[in-house]
């Protein structure tokens, strides 16, 4: 059984990955994108949760405010993670997400009132000197770069506060309500805004790719890694998903061509921020055997 999890959490760690693919394959507008990603990957979660497993949505008030803010903050960072895509190329955007650690190793303690790991902060400060490295050497995707660390930071504030809702309703409906306010609060934005009909300028084709998009590469592996929680430690979770820029940089590589090619300098950083990350999750898993 310990086997097959494993199976599982890479391939949805896989998928994870393909998504900045999709995201590049898509021709539609990042705002847009994220718009029927969102309002697609709700109504998969809605028939899964109220269908399939028969299984209440009722939260509180205070709870689904909680929800809706931090699905606010996923809206923004998925919005930041195509966008990055768009005017540079995935393997920026995903070399980006790497400060998501740095910028957790911040917050994490102070939401949960826990001491600063020293680890942690150093890791960082490798972290950022490989992302200036990269800044340095690709200048001209100085814009994607930008908007990929406002993606890592909106990913960092969601994935924390993420972690607040933990037991306070079932893991379905969190990850449901999450993604069903993000893109409520989109509408209402589209509304008052005057562009309520820009959402209509999108190809079938692009409707298609974001369908399978929301279903097969989102709402699915949320709830897949949410079911092998029984089976495996979030250490070897966390520590898995780290990959997910190795294989989405890899796979633009081959399918992309000619654009995703970088510098030599660039992969070197990326690798060394991986390895980094990949250090500190060992260090901790020692750290905390020692203690137990």
């Amino acid at each position: 059984m310990h086997k097959l999890a494993l199976f599982r959490l890479h391939l949805i760690v896989f998928l994870w990955g393909f998504t900045a693919i999709l995201g590049k394959l898509i021709h539609a507008n990042a705002d847009i994108l994220v718009f029927y990603r969102m309002l697609f990957a709700a109504i998969c979660l809605f028939v899964y949760i109220r269908v399939f497993k028969k299984d209440s949505i009722k939260v509180s008030k205070k709870v689904f405010f909680q929800l809706a803010a931090i699905g606010f903050s996923m809206a923004l960072h998925w919005y930041c993670f195509f966008y990055s895509i768009k005017i540079s190329n995935v393997s920026i955007a995903l070399s980006c997400l790497s400060l998501s650690t740095l910028f957790a190793s911040i917050l994490e303690p102070l939401i949960f009132k826990r001491k600063i790991d020293i680890s942690e902060v150093v890791m960082g400060v490798v972290i950022v000197a490989c992302i200036l490295l990269i800044f340095k050497t690709e200048f001209q995707y100085k814009e994607g770069i930008f908007y990929g660390v406002l993606c890592a930071i909106f990913g960092t504030i969601f994935s924390v506060f993420n972690g607040k809702m933990f037991g306070k309703t079932s893991s379905g409906n969190i990850i449901f309500y999450e993604i069903f306010s993000g893109w409520f609060i989109l509408l209402i934005f589209y509304l008052f805004s005057g562009q309520i009909f820009s959402i209509n300028e999108i190809s079938y084709r692009d409707i298609a790719l974001i369908g399978v998009l929301a279903s097969v590469f989102t709402a699915f592996p949320m709830l897949e890694s949410v079911n092998l929680m029984k089976y495996i430690s979030p250490f070897t979770l966390i520590l898995t998903v780290n990959l997910e820029p190795v294989y989405g940089i890899i796979l633009a590589f081959f399918i992309f061509g000619e654009s995703e090619h970088m510098s030599p300098i660039f992969y070197i950083a990326s690798g060394v921020m991986i390895l980094a990350i990949i250090a500190n999750g060992l260090i901790k898993a020692k750290k905390q055997k020692t203690l137990n």
